[in-house]
């Protein structure tokens, strides 16, 4: 896939719509398994039990889920050079079994590396919400972009 979004492109304000995932319960359930085996996590009367109301997604199943969606409708196709870590994250709302999950990234802010001057940091809001508005998950997170001069110059060698 060619790359289409640059370090400048990312403009403070700029939203990219990430698109949707449905939780499957099947995927709940392995997840958890090999991932978060809380009770909540991998059996219904332990959620329902439990402050979650359900059997429910961990929240690190989610944040994957979200992960994914931003790299297949953002990243795959940019300069990302990766990220130094998440700033923030927070799971707002239990994420069950046949819930959709929409997602969008907002740039918040961009610099550039004194270190690297070929590249740069945006910062991005990650939020995720089921099909009702119910937000669920809300990230701040820094990603590393390559400048498009960089970009061109190694390509050009």
């Amino acid at each position: 896939m060619s790359i289409s979004i640059f370090y400048e492109d990312c403009l403070p304000g700029l939203s990219f719509d990430l698109g949707s995932t449905h939780v499957e319960k099947e995927r709940v359930l392995s997840f958890a398994a090999a991932f978060d085996p809380q009770p909540f996590h991998l059996d219904a009367e332990a959620g329902k039990a439990s402050i979650l109301g359900g059997l429910s997604a961990s929240g690190w199943h989610t944040a994957s889920m979200v992960m994914r969606l931003l790299v297949d409708q953002l990243l795959i196709r940019s300069s990302c050079q990766g990220s130094p870590g998440v700033k923030s994250m927070k799971w707002l709302a239990p994420v069950y079994p046949g819930d959709t999950l929409h997602a969008a990234a907002t740039v918040l802010d961009k610099r550039t590396l004194l270190t690297k001057p070929d590249l740069g940091i945006v910062t991005f809001e990650l939020t995720a919400a089921k099909a009702d508005g119910t937000k669920v998950m809300h990230q701040v997170i820094p990603i590393l972009f390559k400048k498009k001069a960089a970009m061109e110059a190694q390509d050009g060698q």
